[in-house]
């Protein structure tokens, strides 16, 4: 067995009402944040809870809330120069993939002499920054814990993989009764999008005894969570998606996801389409091509899900986990297809090329050129 190499920089607090210990957590690192909020929070008083927790213990917030949808990463240079000119001891990401991706990159530039195009570039200054807490809103966040994450190039919208210096998250507050949901019938795709990525961190070369242990786990708790949506059965959705969350985005770290969540970050990236609706449309194909690579673990992924695999071959078993999302998926009528975006696909092959070019692809459990991230777009048209 390979030798396995773990740090894990921030302390981390999980459960219901976490946000009411931020003021204690902050006020050690000094006496003004900036908090970098998305501005659908406004409409829960969930931002107006923060500073008024973070005020409390004596630690004043300053409010960044221009991150509109679709962000590219130079609006976290304007988070930067806010926090420099404020003199802030700390920046936190309270929102969902975005905002984390801007608050992480703003901590960066804040206290370092590099700017946007040099992180985007490849560029890094390890020991110069402002630390940083994150407050996520959304449970499928697989870089939370990496020392890595994606941000979008403004000159052409496509992906990046930008790397975070050691010691730069200093905390992570998960907070359960935090949580966003996208509303209506796409809610599920949140938990689709989870599970894409939980399966395909199981299936990478790089996974071992301890990622599959967090994933197999994660794998489950998302099942259940799509069959509460399938099935109105009752789930405990709260614990259930800070649970799966954590688990996603430990087990990640460990190891790493794959193309169809390179795929579906470069898409939400290139065009106005929420990252879950792309992974969950994307799913079913990056699933097939698991079939072939991992069948054991794609016949374990089928019993995670609940499908009667006992006395059936490893073929078939993993099969009737492609067979069990597609189900579900038609249940939920949730979107099946790329065209339903109105995207075109004679534009999506530099979306392809994007998401391959994304380092982690390469531990895929098979090897992915150009060619075949574009063939699982044009599958999913």
């Amino acid at each position: 067995m390979a030798d396995i190499v773990y740090k894990l920089d921030p302390e981390v607090l999980i459960g219901t009402d976490t946000v009411n210990r931020a003021g204690s957590i902050v006020s050690a690192l000094g006496s003004r944040a900036l908090v970098a909020a998305e501005q659908v929070l406004y409409e829960n008083n969930s931002i107006g809870r923060l500073t008024s927790v973070l005020e409390d213990a004596g630690v004043e917030a300053i409010l960044f809330d221009e991150i509109p949808a679709q962000a590219t990463a130079d609006v976290a240079e304007n988070a930067a120069d806010l926090a420099r000119g404020a003199r802030c001891d700390v920046i936190i990401g309270f929102g969902g993939l975005q905002t984390q991706s801007i608050a992480r990159m703003a901590a960066i530039i804040a206290g370092s002499s590099l700017e946007v195009f040099d992180l985007l570039d490849g560029r890094k200054e390890e020991k110069k920054f402002i630390p940083y807490i994150a407050m996520p809103t959304m449970g499928h966040d697989p870089f939370l814990f990496a020392d890595c994450f994606i941000a979008v190039d403004p000159r052409d919208r496509s992906v990046k993989l930008v790397r975070s210096p050691p010691g730069l998250c200093v905390s992570a507050i998960i907070d359960g009764g935090l949580s966003e949901s996208p509303g209506g019938k796409l809610t599920p795709t949140a938990a689709f999008d989870g599970f894409c990525a939980a399966v395909e961190s199981y299936c990478s070369s790089r996974s071992n005894f301890l990622s599959d242990a967090l994933l197999e786990q994660s794998i489950a708790l998302y099942s259940g969570m799509i069959s509460s949506y399938a099935e109105s059965s009752g789930f405990d959705l709260v614990s259930g998606i800070t649970s799966a969350g954590f688990l996603l985005a430990l087990g990640a770290s460990i190891s790493t996801p794959g193309i169809g969540t390179a795929l579906a970050y470069a898409l939400n990236g290139k065009f106005p389409v929420a990252k879950s609706w792309c992974a969950t449309v994307l799913l079913p194909y990056v699933l097939e091509r698991l079939v072939t690579a991992r069948p054991e673990k794609m016949a374990k992924v089928a019993a995670l899900l609940g499908e009667p695999v006992e006395g059936a071959s490893v073929a078939d078993s993993a099969n009737m986990a492609v067979d069990s999302i597609r189900r579900r998926m038609g249940v939920l009528k949730v979107p099946a297809r790329l065209k339903e975006f109105n995207l075109s696909l004679d534009k999506l092959a530099p979306v392809a090329e994007a998401a391959r070019n994304l380092e982690f692809v390469a531990f895929s459990p098979w090897t992915v050129a150009s060619e075949d991230a574009f063939d699982i777009l044009k599958q999913a048209f």
